[in-house]
């Protein structure tokens, strides 16, 4: 039991996150939609895929064509106002796609023939958590970023696009206003990257660290963007949520909805820190760039910040 209970935790918060959403009669047709359509995404996508080739990295292609479904199925099925669940159905297929579309010109170009290092570090913590069923493994974490997919990463979506009110709050206003600056800074942050990784290439210049822009400030600016996209939604979600406070089936119920927006942005954080962020990433990069345990030093891994002094 005590094995078991091992290779499913990391499934169970949020399956206890769909499990509030179905129990809502408001959400109940979008969440069981939404929730089958993850399962056939991943399953096609992903789970097949991984069990043929041994490789996780598929997850980077479901996951944000999955974040892209959740917009597409909340213009559907919603029933607040029309110009309200459009835009949060377009806020969501631009995030699923652009990062879909990215991920997919990857697999066209070979770079998916082999594992990437933050789906390698996983096997190092199935290692040390002394789990030997890495296929198992390899299934259960595809499906839990599915599962992520049709519970907490939806929420914002849900309650946004359930809000009947034709006008628009200033949460709202600064929620999206946070969101799209954001996204400029993630891409910002991307092109800083590009360009200095391909100036050092045309140097001959292997193995350089990024410390220029953003980077200077961060040493992962765009995880940090990204984070910050999915708090400018939960923002933007706290006055559709306040407004089901009349027409929730319980007084629980709309606790338990506003507890799961936190959870979004925690989510969120845990895994561009620590789960196939941050912390895989620079476990690599130490071992292969020479200047990275100084830049390590001065720089902040997450919040952007001063430089340290040595």
């Amino acid at each position: 039991m005590q094995r078991l209970i091992k290779y499913i935790k990391p499934a169970l918060p949020f399956l206890l996150g769909l499990a509030v959403l179905l129990s809502s009669s408001q959400f109940f047709q979008l969440s069981l939609a939404n929730g089958l359509a993850q399962l056939l995404l991943f399953a096609l996508v992903v789970c097949i895929p991984t069990w043929k080739t041994g490789r996780m990295s598929y997850v980077d292609i479901g996951w944000p064509l999955g974040v892209a479904l959740i917009g597409l199925l909340t213009w559907f099925y919603s029933d607040g106002y029309w110009l309200r669940s459009a835009i949060v159905s377009a806020v969501y297929l631009f995030i699923g796609l652009r990062m879909g579309v990215a991920a997919l010109a990857l697999l066209r170009h070979g770079h998916l023939d082999k594992e990437l290092p933050r789906y390698q570090y996983q096997r190092r913590r199935w290692q040390k958590a002394n789990i030997s069923n890495t296929a198992a493994m390899m299934q259960i974490e595809a499906l839990v970023q599915g599962l992520a997919n049709a519970s907490f990463l939806a929420l914002p979506a849900l309650i946004i696009a359930s809000n009947p009110a034709t006008s628009f709050s200033v949460f709202e206003v600064i929620g999206l206003a946070l969101w799209l600056a954001a996204f400029v800074m993630e891409s910002v942050a991307d092109y800083q990257k590009k360009a200095f990784l391909t100036k050092m290439r045309q140097q001959g210049m292997r193995h350089q660290v990024c410390s220029v822009g953003l980077w200077r400030f961060s040493r992962h600016p765009n995880y940090f963007a990204e984070w910050m996209v999915w708090n400018g939604l939960v923002i933007a979600a706290l006055p559709s949520w306040l407004a089901l406070y009349s027409t929730a089936d319980s007084l629980l119920l709309w606790v338990l909805l506003g507890a799961g927006l936190l959870f979004t942005s925690k989510i969120m954080y845990t895994t561009l820190v620590y789960y196939s962020g941050a912390v895989p990433a620079e476990y690599y990069s130490v071992q292969k760039r020479p200047g990275y345990l100084a830049y390590q030093q001065q720089t902040n891994r997450f919040f952007p910040g001063p430089v340290k002094s040595q």
